[in-house]
């Protein structure tokens, strides 16, 4: 990474880490973004560069997944199996990285106690899948509906992951969201055969 890319960087991880201690001490709706920006050390202008709501500055890894996405080195031909499979790596990749530089355990917390933030991921899903669709469309690679197909799929496979991770956690379960990606990934495969039979 080059200094600017560190900056930011390091920019919405203080964003980001402003957020959880606001949120959890005071509770969302008691919080505003010029909190956040305040704990954070930057303006809100600034704030809003990065994040476009309060929930968003709590669970902030779409833009990553969006980015991976975009970036993603595909070969010209491949078929719509190969692209899922090589994104679905990005997401898995993204999700290792998530885990390792998150506060993940926390922000399940305050996904069982603060219903708005589901709303923020849910939104957050839509532009991913939207985003991966069309950057899937603009490249050539695929057809709308096919492209459109795995953008949903990923951000299903996303939302399972968590969703079944919050689970666990609120049972007292231990569960790592990176061995659910992959099972919910298997549970896929065993319904695409289904589904072909």
């Amino acid at each position: 990474m080059g200094i600017r890319e560190d900056r930011k960087a390091a920019t919405l991880q203080a964003i980001h880490a402003a957020a959880l201690e606001l949120v959890e001490s005071h509770g969302l709706d008691s919080v505003t973004v010029g909190q956040i920006a305040a704990r954070a050390g930057i303006s809100e202008r600034t704030f809003f560069r990065y994040c476009d709501s309060r929930e968003a500055a709590i669970v902030p890894a779409q833009h990553e997944l969006i980015d991976a996405v975009a970036g993603c080195e595909i070969a010209p031909g491949s078929t719509s199996a190969q692209i899922f499979r090589l994104l679905a790596g990005e997401c898995r990749r993204i999700l290792v990285a998530e885990i390792r530089a998150s506060e993940y355990r926390r922000i399940s917390r305050l996904i069982v106690i603060e219903p708005k933030l589901l709303l923020a991921i849910t939104r957050q899903e839509q532009a991913f899948s939207a985003a991966t669709a069309q950057e899937l469309r603009r490249r050539g690679l695929l057809p709308a509906m096919p492209a459109l197909m795995i953008g949903e799929t990923l951000a299903v496979l996303w939302r399972v992951a968590w969703q079944c991770f919050g689970q666990a956690e609120r049972a007292g379960q231990p569960a790592d969201p990176v061995e659910l990606f992959d099972a919910a990934m298997s549970e896929l495969s065993g319904l695409a055969v289904a589904v072909s039979e």
